[in-house]
């Protein structure tokens, strides 16, 4: 049956459209009940059990299905949260839209209304209708609302309706459940002294408005890792004179979250401050004691130049809260009996969440998750409930689902739908398949990767031609090939966005099938590929570019080591080598070319660990090691990548997937100018080749490791590089690289921008057929939006796996005494890098609950004094390491000072284990 509707609407112009709404009614939708007679047995898509389990409610003793309101489903989703929740609802949540259940809109009826109506319809249509599937039956329907009105009307009709808060107390066999409520309100549960801190958000309404007027500014609130009581505002929208507000104080950040969408209002120029250099972190478990925050909030405001003054405001609204479920740790309450305890996040960035439990001795020790559900004005904490218990801290199982969670890593299996859409094995190349494609099998075509690995993006040859010059081919897996546009493998893919690499896990973008197997370059099988292939002189210069997908076959599956032996080795001369050797040769040139053009040639500290062939524990650590045959491959997809990225804006100047890197501001250079003129070296940062020629100059012949320090530093000035569409961008350079146009091609087994890439090149090429979301550069933005997000949380991820395993390293290796040498000096901390296992810490010099040293910070120079000695950027000094498990709630590595020697603050050389973790140890912790 049909039912529509139809009204007028005032367009913008002036002009008058009219609508027509139209509703589909069906009689033929079942109730989901198996073997209901009155439907016959038919339901379509998933069934709701036949005999649903007895909850053991007092309220509800017979068995029942329960139907929640909207409200209900919003505010407790998170209870049950797992990956994938909302598709599962989604899926089961099958009123049915048929002529007995429609409810029109009445006039007056605001949209709410009529929604709580349509769902009151729903359950008694359904109570109704089971009692027709035979005479015994004593199923019901229990209707779930927290709305007193919408609990009334229901009760008013004859329908069985409860609180959610009144179901959960009932169920009597599960008393656990009631620590997963939801606080329905941010007036509830406040603490009781009832005392002010916060000041009132302002509606939305006047939060538009300010906005609109330029009172306020909106952007999205990124809290301090390091200062618990600073953070910044990232500016929405072209604001560039105020880009980036600062924010000091409890009262300022004003109960905003990491990730919110916050409005500011900007402080008058005489509260501007600077950005703290203290290093703070929120230990205290008194929740009330506002005014020791205040004494902290002291230390932060120092005297500072008026040029290192920045925009400062104040949080007066939240336009959208982002928060998330969150995993951490239990600080259970030192008050006996008491069900209030705070529960401290893994991310440093998130407040700590108060929440009422009756199983913290269960808990105590153990990774669970908590979800914020509001935070009063009065309370210095937010509120929260307990969702799930993911296991015993320190255990690796556990550590690593932790990680995963935090930074939003999908890694369920991969779901059936998703499977279908492989390929059925055994799986041979077909004629079909050789369509378009030209067979390489002959070359030979080898590939350079880490150890181990087992998903081959890429494979590489050079030979010389008959008229003198040299062809060299880049061969990239075909992996666009095997995931068609739009299926349920492609969504998945796109979704996922990249494989993350763990320390001794892989989460893979795409199933095994595909990364280690079929689309997967190894030796000795005939595998699809496309193909970038230059005709070159000796001199790396670029006759011809050729792309077309191909068949190849390699011939060797090389380690980095291998290929730079096979170089090495002067009595290897097989064709392979011969390859290697015209590759390495040319790469040279490349580079040197590259570096010319103003290229950087940063440092970044990368550590490798050796796993314990049966625990899987490390047993080794070292700062990795890069050869010749590092660099020899990264040139070659360098080339291959800028290659392609012309081609496809060529052929698409307003749908090309690019890449970019934004030059940094200048502000960002400070630190390292800084740095190196406190060693008398002046570094150049207007270009990026005066950067990279200052960079080479800044050498000292007593203090070679000088160099490497100032490129570590100079990686942390950089901007994140980003994916874009080339229509909704004008700048296109990568900053870095020194290239006016980049893209990434070479690796589709680990990067979904990279089968977006294959598909636009087979499209160029004439190798594949376009699709329409292939052409819609707002799609497109879409996609590239969500791998920026998914790359920046794959990295975060693999660092935490670092520390993770860092840990673990020095837990078995007790305490060891290591040269390292000063990357930043703060105000009451210096932060450290260890060369021998590319490890980086802070150790603090202040002490809770102990008089505190005199302590002098210069920003200029920068340095920082310790009674009589002073530290400065890369200064060397000797620091201890070890595992500080102490306080479960965050183990961590901490360093302490034991060269230069400082009464009370360095380490004794002969201290041991014991002096350190007994009860006199000295708090120096490691901030990251």
């Amino acid at each position: 049956m049909l039912k529509s509707k139809t009204f007028l609407k005032k367009t913008r112009a002036g002009g008058v459209m009219k609508i027509v709404r139209e509703h589909y009614l069906r009689d033929d939708i079942g109730c989901g009940a198996p073997g209901c007679a009155a439907c016959g047995g038919a339901h379509e898509g998933p069934a709701l059990e036949p005999q649903p389990q007895d909850p053991a409610s007092s309220l509800c003793p017979q068995p029942h299905y329960l139907l929640p309101d909207t409200n209900v489903l919003l505010h407790q989703i998170v209870s049950a949260w797992r990956p994938g929740t909302w598709a599962s609802v989604a899926s089961s949540l099958r009123l049915p839209g048929s002529l007995e259940t429609y409810v029109e809109q009445e006039q007056g009826e605001n949209a709410n209304d009529r929604n709580d109506r349509a769902i009151r319809v729903a359950a008694k249509w359904y109570n109704e209708h089971l009692k027709k599937m035979s005479a015994d039956n004593h199923l019901q329907v229990i209707f779930i609302t927290n709305d007193r009105k919408n609990k009334e009307k229901a009760v008013e009709e004859g329908i069985p309706a409860f609180t959610c808060e009144e179901y959960v107390k009932s169920l009597t066999a599960n008393p656990e459940l009631i620590d997963r409520l939801a606080c329905l309100s941010e007036e509830v549960n406040e603490i009781e002294s009832g005392k002010i801190i916060f000041s009132e958000h302002l509606p939305l309404s006047k939060l538009q408005q300010g906005i609109k007027s330029g009172t306020y500014l909106q952007g999205t609130f990124r809290a301090s890792r390091e200062n618990y009581l600073e953070a910044t505002v990232w500016i929405h929208g072209d604001n560039e004179e105020n880009k980036e507000i600062i924010l000091q104080g409890l009262k300022h950040l004003n109960r905003a979250v990491h990730e919110d969408i916050v409005a500011v209002e900007l402080l008058p120029r005489s509260q501007w401050v600077a950005p703290s250099s203290v290093v703070l972190q929120d230990e205290g478990q008194n929740e009330e004691d506002v005014e020791k925050e205040e004494e902290r909030e002291r230390m932060l405001k120092t005297a500072v130049s008026e040029k290192m003054l920045k925009p400062t405001g104040r949080v007066v609204g939240i336009i959208k809260r982002n928060w998330r479920p969150y995993c951490g740790m239990l600080s259970k309450s030192d008050i006996k009996e008491s069900r209030r305890h705070l529960f401290t996040p893994a991310d440093k960035r998130i407040p700590r969440i108060r929440i009422e439990t009756r199983q913290a001795s269960t808990l105590e020790g153990r990774r669970i998750i908590v979800a914020i559900d509001g935070w009063p004005r009065n309370s210095r904490y937010p509120n929260g409930h307990f969702v799930r218990n993911l296991g015993d801290v320190g255990e690796k199982e556990t550590e690593t689902e932790v990680l995963l969670l935090e930074h939003d890593v999908p890694h369920k299996p991969f779901s059936q739908a998703v499977l279908s859409f492989l390929p059925k094995m055994p799986w041979s190349i077909t004629e079909k398949d050789m369509k378009n494609r030209e067979d390489l099998r002959h070359l030979c075509i080898c590939s350079v990767d880490p150890p181990g690995c087992t998903d081959i993006d890429d494979a590489l040859h050079c030979r010389e031609l008959k008229n003198g010059n040299l062809e060299v081919g880049v061969h990239i897996a075909d992996v666009s090939h095997f995931i068609r546009p739009g299926n349920a493998l492609d969504q998945e893919s796109a979704r996922r966005g990249t494989t993350v690499y763990l320390c001794e896990k892989r989460i893979d973008m795409v199933p095994e099938l595909l990364s280690s197997n079929l689309c997967s370059l190894k030796c000795d099988v005939d595998r699809l590929a496309f193909s970038c292939i230059w005709e070159m002189n000796h001199n790396a210069e670029i006759l011809k570019t050729k792309f077309t997908k191909s068949v190849i076959n390699s011939k060797a599956s090389l380690t980095y080591a291998e290929a730079q032996l096979r170089i090495d080795s002067a009595n290897r001369n097989d064709d392979i080598t011969t390859s290697l050797r015209g590759l390495n040769k040319l790469a040279k040139i490349l580079k040197k070319r590259r570096i010319e053009k103003g290229a950087l040639t940063l440092s970044s500290p990368e550590v490798r660990f050796h796993m314990d062939s049966e625990t899987h524990d490390p047993i080794d650590l070292q700062a990795k090691e890069l050869r010749e045959t590092n660099s020899m491959v990264e040139e070659f997809m360098l080339l291959a990548n800028i290659s392609v990225a012309k081609k496809i804006h060529e052929e698409f100047s307003e749908h090309a997937l690019l890449r970019k890197h934004p030059a940094p501001p200048p502000s960002n250079y400070e630190i390292l100018v800084k740095a190196a003129r406190s060693r008398n070296l002046e570094i150049k940062t207007d270009t990026a080749k005066s950067l990279a020629e200052s960079l080479d100059r800044a050498e000292s012949p007593t203090f070679p490791y000088l160099n490497t320090l100032l490129r570590i530093l100079a990686t942390r000035c950089m901007m994140q590089a980003v994916y874009f569409c080339s229509g909704m961008d004008n700048d296109f350079h990568h900053y870095g690289l020194a290239s006016p146009i980049y893209t990434h091609f070479t690796s589709p087994i680990r990067r979904y921008a990279d089968v977006i890439v294959h598909r636009l090149l087979a499209v160029a090429v004439g190798a594949d057929c376009t699709y329409p979301e292939l052409t819609d550069k707002h799609k497109l933005a879409d996609i590239c939006k969500n791998l920026n997000f998914r790359h920046k949380m794959a990295q975060y991820a693999q660092r935490a796996s670092v520390a993770f395993h860092t840990q673990l390293f020095f837990k078995s290796r007790g305490i060891v005494s290591e040269e390292a040498y000063i990357l930043f000096v703060r105000k009451n901390a210096i932060v450290v890098l260890i060369p021998k296992y590319g490890l980086e810490g802070t150790v603090f010099f202040e002490e809770k609950d102990k008089p505190n040293p005199r302590l002098i910070y210069d920003d200029e120079i920068p340095s920082l004094k310790i009674e009589d000695t002073v530290f400065h950027v890369f200064d060397k000094v000797k620091v201890k390491i070890m595992l500080d498990s102490s306080n479960l709630q965050h183990q961590k590595i901490r360093m302490s000072l034991v060269e230069p020697q400082i009464p009370g603050i360095s380490i004794p050389t002969g201290t041991s284990n014991t002096d350190l973790n007994g009860p006199e140890k000295k708090k120096i912790k490691l901030g990251k």
